[in-house]
């Protein structure tokens, strides 16, 4: 594994590099690029579905096809960085999402928009761990703590951002997605082309075919702050889930309202004010952290259900905005609990093992919802969603409050 003493780029005799500052800028941008890119088919999938009448169960399969391949491509290739590099690593997982960009921007049918997606996770789930590493390696001495926080930030604003954009397209723009999909894929390859001229900071070592099992191991040292995070975890992805694979639905299926733009900035509330949260409360305590984010998560479930059976947009936006803090602030604190109960070389099993509850509760409730709503309507799936999440909610600060009861000092 690369240590903090190591984190300098190395410069290959016989091959220009970018400048540090350039090299860094523009490993920031691409990474932000690419969950960009995973946020703008949301509001896209609406407007294919009323070209092209597929039910809401296969709307729903377009959306956890993405969150499954990315878990699957991070259980394998999440640590293949540490061995071959992290230009190699870099480089092809952009490669690949330049294709999958192609492949959305010429989508002649939803199964090409599913196999897009799944495309598009592969990618995204082999270059996450390694872009995190690269801007901290890549940022400059007195910067490390900026590459740490874009890395943990980027993400989820990307995601809003993409689906705020691609809303806007949508709206005003004819061909939206062959637009806003040919200009993702000029941006991969310039991200391709930047990376590929980005200083190495990684020293390859043996192990790459070892690596590529996948291990999710947690120390028992962990294990009782791991399983006081799951319910927590649960709550704050489903949550996210509701609103980048349900958001465009629940605008155009219960408040009538067929636009683009309102598809956009529905999508884009919660996974921006998660990003904002991640950031206001990177400073504070983590156990308090943690319950102030579930407990907004509880609350940001109940307005959300008083929205949709309201029928008041704007009170559902406050909902998206009260759980999106939620979702930020939960996620983040869990983080930092868990991780400095394990040893460093724990630490890849023990975070493949918060990324599997993560992503699984990104996915599987969506997939549910979508096979729901062909049987009980739109409305009642978003209220039921909306209950479960509040009762997991609950267990989540139960949890968390035992917990912090038993390690406070007497």
């Amino acid at each position: 594994m690369v240590t903090l003493a190591s984190y300098r780029p190395r410069h290959r005799a016989g091959r220009s590099t970018l400048p540090p500052g350039v090299a860094f800028t523009g490993a920031a941008l691409a990474f932000a690029s690419l969950y960009l890119a995973a946020g703008a088919p949301t509001p896209l999938l609406v407007l294919f579905q009323r070209q092209w009448g597929f039910p809401p169960l296969l709307l729903a399969v377009a959306f956890a096809a993405y969150a499954f391949a990315l878990l699957a491509a991070l259980l394998v290739a999440g640590s293949l960085s540490d061995y071959v590099g992290r230009r190699p690593v870099l480089v092809g997982a952009l490669a690949v999402e330049l294709v999958a960009m192609v492949m959305f921007a010429f989508a002649p049918n939803l199964g090409w928009v599913i196999a897009a997606r799944v495309v598009q996770g592969l990618a995204t789930g082999a270059a996450s761990s390694a872009f995190t590493a690269a801007l901290l390696e890549l940022a400059p001495e007195r910067h490390k703590r900026l590459g740490a926080q874009i890395g943990s930030v980027a993400p989820a604003a990307g995601l809003g951002v993409g689906a705020l954009l691609a809303g806007a397209a949508v709206q005003y723009i004819h061909a939206a997605n062959l637009v806003v999909f040919g200009t993702l894929t000029v941006i991969m390859a310039v991200a391709t082309v930047i990376l590929y001229r980005a200083a190495e900071t990684s020293r390859p070592q043996p192990g790459a075919l070892a690596s590529l099992v996948p291990r999710i191991t947690v120390p028992r040292t962990a294990r009782r702050e791991f399983l006081a995070g799951i319910p927590v975890q649960l709550t704050a992805w489903m949550v996210a889930a509701l609103f980048l694979g349900l958001g465009p639905s629940i605008v155009r299926g219960v408040f009538h309202l067929d636009s683009g733009l309102l598809n956009g900035f529905t999508s884009f509330l919660a996974p921006a004010t998660a990003a904002v949260a991640g950031i206001v409360t990177g400073r504070h305590h983590a156990r308090r952290t943690v319950l102030l984010g579930t407990a907004a998560v509880f609350v940001g479930a109940v307005v959300v259900a008083a929205g949709v059976a309201a029928g008041l947009l704007p009170v559902l936006w406050l909902g998206a905005l009260i759980s999106g803090f939620g979702f930020g602030a939960s996620f983040s604190g869990t983080l930092r609990l868990v991780g400095p109960l394990a040893e460093p070389h724990q630490r890849g099993g023990l975070f493949a093992a918060v990324f599997v509850v993560a992503y699984l509760a990104f996915g599987v409730p969506a997939l549910v919802a979508g096979q729901l709503v062909a049987h009980l309507g739109l409305l009642l799936t978003v209220l039921g969603y909306s209950a479960a999440a509040v009762l997991v909610a609950t267990a989540g600060l139960a949890a968390q409050l035992r917990l912090a009861r038993a390690t406070s000092p007497a």
